[in-house]
């Protein structure tokens, strides 16, 4: 089987990885050409962005893009992991959370603000972020005690989707919160979910986290592993999925043989009839040929037009 380059949108269940979503996508393309543009936990569901074949190029492109979650945070106990898989590190006495509960409509909003806009985060400890050519999440399941350095990252939205409800077991109590979270990339929800309970007094974890978008690309665009299976693969071809990343270039037959060719085409500001004034110079855009098929992801350089990433299929 042939299988056309493109990206594919998939909705990952929760309780397996994204490598195995790679691995059934890797064996309904019949191709090990599979790549994806950033996971998602075990127990995490929702947007995965594969591309398949040359698309893969794509993904570059893609990782960087920001992100929409949706989620619950559970207030009144911290874990390991910063969420629920992890074991319990502290927890709030019964009569703690009643007390937080009483007064939460009067310190929850000035909470979120704190973790809204550009902030300084500390990723999870169990994380795939690298400390000296290992991968935080090995070191602290082989018992090691693991502290990342915090990072800049933007949270332009983090807002409740419903009233907080107050969660009575035999063992605890516990405040849950489903909310919204808008981010750029590399922004961790499970250590939103620890920052709010560790400013509120009590601690914080995630229970539940589902991603609902990637840049452009949102979940309803997104079949499940099983329609997948039944329906076949549906992707987004080339030149769409560029289309909805970059600001398209519109090139001469000639124009996309010299950019294939590694040559440098003289930049027409014409050919981008949707911008005002000429493309930055240095800045990415997508490079349709006359048949509106990718050439290349290209940008200007001065006068010349030269190709970041050349698609030849």
């Amino acid at each position: 089987m042939t299988v056309q380059p493109g990206l594919l949108l998939v909705d990952k269940p929760a309780g397996i990885t994204s490598h195995d979503v790679v691995a059934k996508v890797r064996r309904l393309a019949g191709t090990r050409k599979v790549g994806h543009a950033g996971t998602l936990d075990p127990m995490a569901t929702g947007l995965m962005l594969l591309g398949i074949e040359s698309a893969t190029k794509l993904l570059t492109f893609l990782v960087g893009e920001d992100k929409t979650y949706l989620a619950t945070m559970r207030l009144g106990a911290s874990t390991v992991t910063d969420d629920a898989e992890g074991d319990v590190l502290e927890q709030a006495e019964s009569s703690q959370i009643a007390n937080l509960f009483s007064r939460l409509d009067d310190v929850l909003e000035q909470s979120l603000a704190k973790l809204r806009g550009q902030i300084s985060q500390r990723p999870s400890a169990v994380s795939a972020i690298k400390v000296d050519g290992q991968r935080a999440y090995a070191r602290v399941r082989s018992g090691e005690e693991v502290v990342l350095e915090a990072r800049a990252v933007t949270v332009s939205r983090f807002e409740l989707l419903a009233p907080p409800r107050l969660v009575e077991t035999p063992e605890a109590n516990f405040i849950d919160l489903d909310v919204v979270v808008d981010c750029s990339s590399g922004t961790y929800i499970r250590a939103l979910a620890r920052d709010l309970g560790s400013a509120l007094g009590v601690g914080g974890h995630l229970t539940s986290l589902r991603r609902t978008r990637v840049g452009d690309f949102r979940i309803e665009d997104a079949p499940s592993i099983e329609a997948l299976e039944r329906d076949g693969l549906s992707m987004v071809p080339l030149a769409q999925a560029a289309s909805a990343r970059f600001e398209v270039y519109h090139l001469t037959a000639t124009e996309a043989l010299e950019l294939r060719q590694g040559k440098r085409p003289v930049f027409r500001p014409e050919a981008m009839p949707t911008l005002e004034s000429p493309i930055a110079s240095g800045k990415d855009f997508a490079a349709l040929d006359e048949d509106a098929k990718l050439v290349a992801i290209a940008q200007r350089q001065g006068k010349q037009l030269k190709s970041t990433v050349v698609f030849n299929d």
